[in-house]
């Protein structure tokens, strides 16, 4: 008989609590990145600017996963964003910047994005969408899709021009059944491409589907439309134009923070080569100093002798042969000229002429910086 009454019937094994497992929040990993993200906040804050210099991947990776974490936790001050720039060569510079993320769900193009006329036949077109119809290497697919292609195009770049835009000939390659224009907004292109979804198909349905593309770039943004079921292509190009807009105000909005990182290392590469020239000067100054002074030191060794050769002389006075004695004075005048010649105090001296510091000279004195510009660092 079993009174063991932890058995249970079949012979298994009781049941063990499951421990709960610990929130993420709560993990040592977690507790480290969150202890970073706040130290990195703090210095953003407090210094404006954090640069990495010469990391290598992992902490390239690290420092990434730091940022986002602050991001996803909400530790950005009140309308301020984390963003990341390159920084002399291998380098990463972090900096707040101004407003929301343009990847920001409120900063998003909206789904109705304003619907575009599509032309109904291809007539009156745009130089770049005649160049791609007369061009039979491009758009390479069934004659009614290509159409399609040209008055999709047609109808992007006159609603593109109708707003100010510049459309001209597309700046990348295209594969063959690909065509597509640039779409020029505030200096910036955004190429647009149409091509066939599937061209091996064999479904009717598949086959005559298109893609409109924008390409990515340096953004992780949307940049691929299809045919949907809620949303045709030529209902989509109110959206395609208002994601180049947003991407061209991110664009913008980067170029003016690299602009004012650019003008502040500007700024901080030009205290440091002031500091830099004035130490290397004082350099100069020294080493002139150090040589009179040993002059100096020379030329007080000589006086010395020249005033003991002259009490030795007066003792020896009727004491030695004449011609001895004047021999003697004869070198000690002398030594006396000569010491006149040396003697840096003979005459009185003047502030030395500088000359401009080599960048080698500089170096030393640079901190890291380049003598040969802000954007070079240790002379690379």
């Amino acid at each position: 008989m079993i009174d063991d009454d932890s058995a249970v019937a079949g012979g298994s094994e009781p049941a063990v609590p499951v421990k709960p497992r610990m929130p993420y929040s709560e993990r040592p990993v977690a507790r480290a990145r969150r202890a970073k993200a706040q130290e990195l906040i703090e210095r953003l804050v407090a210094e404006g600017r954090v640069r990495i210099t010469d990391p290598d991947d992992d902490e390239i990776a690290e420092w990434r996963r730091v940022v986002n974490y602050a991001k996803r936790h909400g530790l950005e001050p009140v309308g301020k964003r984390i963003e990341k720039v390159p920084y002399g060569g291998s380098g990463l510079e972090l900096f707040l910047a101004e407003g929301p993320h343009p990847n920001a769900r409120s900063q998003r193009p909206q789904e109705g994005g304003g619907l575009v006329p599509v032309p109904a036949r291809l007539g009156n077109l745009h130089p770049m969408v005649t160049a791609l119809k007369d061009d039979e290497s491009r758009l390479v697919m069934p004659s009614a899709l290509r159409r399609r292609s040209l008055l999709l195009l047609q109808a992007l770049a006159t609603e593109a021009v109708r707003r100010g835009y510049e459309v001209r000939k597309a700046g990348s390659s295209f594969f063959p059944r690909e065509g597509g224009v640039d779409v020029a907004v505030d200096g910036f292109a955004y190429t647009v491409t149409v091509r066939q979804e599937f061209p091996e198909s064999t479904d009717p349905e598949r086959s005559a589907r298109l893609v409109v593309e924008l390409a990515h770039g340096l953004t992780s943004r949307p940049g691929r439309w299809r045919d949907r079921k809620s949303r045709t292509l030529e209902e989509a190009l109110g959206v395609i134009l208002g994601e180049i807009e947003a991407r061209a105000v991110e664009d913008a909005r980067r170029r003016r923070d690299e602009q004012q990182a650019r003008a502040e290392r500007e700024v901080r590469w030009q205290a440091a080569m002031d500091v830099a020239k004035e130490q290397a000067v004082r350099d100069q100054l020294a080493e002139v100093l150090r040589e009179e002074a040993g002059r100096w030191q020379g030329a007080a060794v000589l006086s010395s002798y020249c005033a003991a050769l002259e009490r030795r002389i007066g003792e020896l006075d009727g004491a030695v042969d004449e011609s001895a004695l004047d021999s003697a004075r004869r070198w000690l005048q002398w030594a006396r000229g000569y010491l006149g010649s040396i003697d840096p105090l003979t005459r009185l001296p003047g502030m030395p002429h500088t000359r401009e510091p080599t960048p080698e000279e500089l170096k030393p004195y640079l901190r890291g910086w380049s003598p040969y510009g802000p954007e070079r660092r240790d002379g690379r």
